[in-house]
């Protein structure tokens, strides 16, 4: 979607906050014994406290009110019976709605003790999201979005799983234009004034190959090497972009 009018920008915050706000408690209680499903039961009740709902379930049928991918898994993991161990990457990527708009963001947790190489991978993916912000504005190349993000995998030792992007957000979970993780020459278009994207580094230890499990939804590295994923909803602006769900 693009920003139209003050109304349209406070109902995206709101949602955005919303998704902020859940996250950041999740991520509290991410620790060694505790089964996916806990956390996706008490993201349920978060949920209905503040009158919102999972987006992907409503569009998809996503069985889960999150999405928490463990180790390998890159995205769309579903919550269930999966216990939480120390040395895990934990990602939670939440896509809220909430009267009529939509925000999606996405965290790593890395359960401590973690390896170096575990760590190195969370806090990579959070800095290419930090390198790829100045890069949006309005009538920058979204070439260059992805550009930035692949350079600071590739100078971190990582690689971008490149079957999966971010892409425009707002009134549905997936709206045009798709945002790839690495540079892509044939690609001209611009970012414009009042678009609404969701820029999402997904990186990975290994190879840049994914699979997709039997469940239908989990994503998985295709050589089994740890997944780490960060993302926010944004409005481009002239200027720096507004995180609306920072």
């Amino acid at each position: 979607m693009s920003i139209e009018s003050e109304d349209d920008l406070r109902g995206l915050r709101r949602a955005g906050r919303i998704v902020a706000l859940i996250l950041r408690r999740l991520s509290a209680e991410v620790r060694p014994g505790r089964a996916t499903g806990e956390l996706g039961d008490l993201c349920e009740a978060l949920l209905a406290d503040h009158g919102a709902r999972h987006a992907p379930r409503d569009r998809f049928g996503f069985p889960g009110a999150i999405c928490i991918s463990v180790g390998d898994e890159a995205v769309h993991g579903v919550p269930g019976g999966r216990t939480i161990r120390a040395g895990d990457l934990v990602k939670l990527d939440l896509v809220v709605a909430k009267d009529g708009y939509v925000a999606d963001a996405a965290v790593t947790v890395a359960v401590p003790p973690v390896a170096a190489v575990a760590r190195r991978l969370a806090t990579c993916a959070a800095r290419a999201f930090a390198r790829a912000l100045p890069e949006i504005r309005a009538g920058a190349r979204i070439s260059h979005v992805g550009r930035a993000i692949e350079r600071e995998a590739r100078r971190s030792g990582f690689s971008v799983l490149r079957d999966l992007c971010g892409h425009g957000v707002g009134r549905d979970v997936h709206e045009a234009p798709a945002i790839p993780n690495f540079a892509d020459p044939t690609n001209r278009d611009c970012l414009t004034e009042g678009l609404v994207i969701a820029v999402e580094p997904i990186l990975a230890s290994g190879g840049d190959a994914v699979v997709q499990d039997g469940d239908g939804w989990t994503i998985r590295t295709a050589d089994g090497s740890l997944a780490a994923h960060h993302e926010h909803t944004l409005v481009v602006t002239r200027g720096a972009p507004i995180v609306v769900t920072a």
